[in-house]
C-alpha cells in the first residue's frame, strides 16, 4: 500500500493540470438514454459508502429503470488504490465511483481518467463550490466525522463533550477509531483535526490505548456490540442507520468542531456500460436517490429539496471544520508517517 501511495504522491507532484475544458451540456433523464441503458444492462460502481446502504440504493435503481447495478464497496483508499491499479494497467471496469476522499478525484481529473457529466438537476440545484466547474465531478453527499457514544456504557452526564475530553484517564482502553489508510472520512478528519488541534493532540491520544479499526464505517457497529464505549471518529450516518435499528447510541457534535467529508463521485473516462453509467449518474443526484440516502443511509446531502427526518441539527447549527483539497493532498505522506508513529499501525 505504501508503495502505490508513494508512486501517487510523485505522480501527483508531476502531473501538470489539465487543460481547461469547456463544461458539458447538462443532461437530463430522457427515455432514449433509459432505453439504451437497459439494452447494456448492467453498471459497475465502485464506492466507499456502507454497504448495505449502496445496495439498498443500487436496488432502488433497478427497480426503477430495470438495470442492474454492480456494487464494489470498499474503503475510500482501497476504492482509490483499485482504480489506479486498473487503469495503470488499461483495465476498465469501473463505470462510476465515489469516494469519501475528495482528492482522489483531482488525482483522476488531472490523469484524465474522468469524463465531463452534469446532470440537469446538479447544474440547476447544487452550491457551485461542490462541483467541478469543469463538470468532472461533484459532491454526492457529505459525511460528519463525529464523536459517539453507547448509552448503556456512558451515562450523559459522564459523556465527553469535546476531542479534548477523550484524554481524560477514564477514557483510556475505551475507545475506537478509522485509520486514514483506509478510510477517506478518517483522512480527512485527522487532517483537519490536526490542523485544529495540532498533532500533539494525536501523539496523546496515541496513548489511550484505542481499538484500531480501518473504515468509518466500523466504529459505530463496534460501539453497538458494546466492544467499546466511545468512538473518536467515523461516519455519523451510520449511528443515525444503528439509531434507526433501536441501539442506543448518542451523537456528540464537538465543541472544538466537526469534521465536514465531502463525497464526491464521476463517470470514469472509459466505462463499460457509458449509457447506463449516464443514467445512474443523473439519477445519484435526482432528489429521489438523495432522499432515499437521508432516509436510510443518513447521508447528510446538497440537494436543497432533501428534508432530513433523522432529528439531527442541520449542518447550519453545527460548527464544521472544512479541509481544503489542495493541502490534503500535499500532506498525505506526512499524516500516515505521524499515524502510524502515534498508533503503531
Amino acid at each position: 500500500m505504501r508503495g502505490f501511495f508513494a508512486l501517487v504522491a510523485l505522480l501527483a507532484g508531476l502531473i501538470a493540470g489539465s487543460a481547461h475544458a469547456a463544461a458539458p451540456v447538462p443532461y437530463g433523464i430522457t427515455p432514449a438514454l433509459i432505453a439504451a441503458a437497459k439494452k447494456e444492462g448492467t453498471v459497475t460502481y465502485y464506492t466507499s459508502l456502507e454497504l448495505v446502504a449502496a445496495e439498498h440504493l443500487a436496488k432502488a435503481f433497478q427497480d426503477r429503470y430495470g438495470v442492474k447495478v454492480r456494487v464494489e464497496r470498499a474503503g475510500s483508499e482501497r476504492v482509490f488504490q483499485r482504480i489506479g491499479q486498473e487503469y495503470l494497467t488499461g483495465i476498465h471496469n469501473v463505470d462510476v465511483a465515489d469516494t469519501s476522499d475528495a482528492v482522489h478525484f483531482t488525482y483522476f481529473k488531472r490523469r484524465g481518467w474522468l469524463s465531463q457529466a452534469v446532470p440537469a438537476e446538479m447544474a440547476r440545484l447544487w452550491p457551485a463550490d461542490m462541483r467541478d466547474p469543469e463538470g468532472y465531478f461533484a459532491a454526492f453527499r457529505a459525511d460528519l466525522s463525529v464523536i459517539a457514544y453507547n448509552k448503556r456504557l456512558v451515562q450523559p452526564q459522564d459523556a465527553p463533550k469535546s476531542f479534548a475530553d477523550l484524554l481524560q484517564p477514564k477514557w483510556k482502553g475505551k475507545l475506537v477509531k478509522g485509520h486514514p489508510g483506509y478510510s477517506g472520512t478518517i483522512m480527512t478528519a485527522t487532517h483537519t483535526l490536526s490542523k485544529a488541534l495540532t498533532w500533539d493532540y494525536f501523539a496523546k491520544l496515541g496513548q489511550q490505548n484505542v481499538m484500531q479499526v480501518q473504515s468509518s464505517t466500523d466504529p459505530p457497529k463496534k460501539l453497538s456490540l458494546g466492544e467499546r464505549a466511545v468512538q473518536v471518529d467515523g461516519n455519523e450516518y451510520v449511528v443515525v442507520m444503528q439509531q434507526k435499528k433501536g441501539v442506543p447510541l448518542q451523537i456528540v457534535y464537538a465543541t472544538e468542531g466537526t469534521p465536514l467529508v465531502v463525497g464526491n463521485a464521476a463517470i470514469f473516462k472509459t466505462p463499460a456500460h457509458p449509457k447506463a453509467a449516464k443514467l445512474f449518474y443523473a439519477w445519484m443526484f435526482a432528489l429521489e436517490a438523495q432522499q432515499l440516502n437521508s432516509d436510510f443511509g443518513g447521508v447528510r446531502s446538497f440537494h436543497p429539496s432533501v428534508k432530513d427526518n433523522s432529528g439531527r441539527p442541520p449542518l447550519s447549527q453545527i460548527k464544521l471544520l472544512r479541509s481544503d483539497t489542495k493541502e490534503l493532498e500535499a500532506n498525505l505522506a506526512t499524516i500516515k508517517r505521524r499515524y502510524e508513529q502515534y498508533f503503531g499501525t
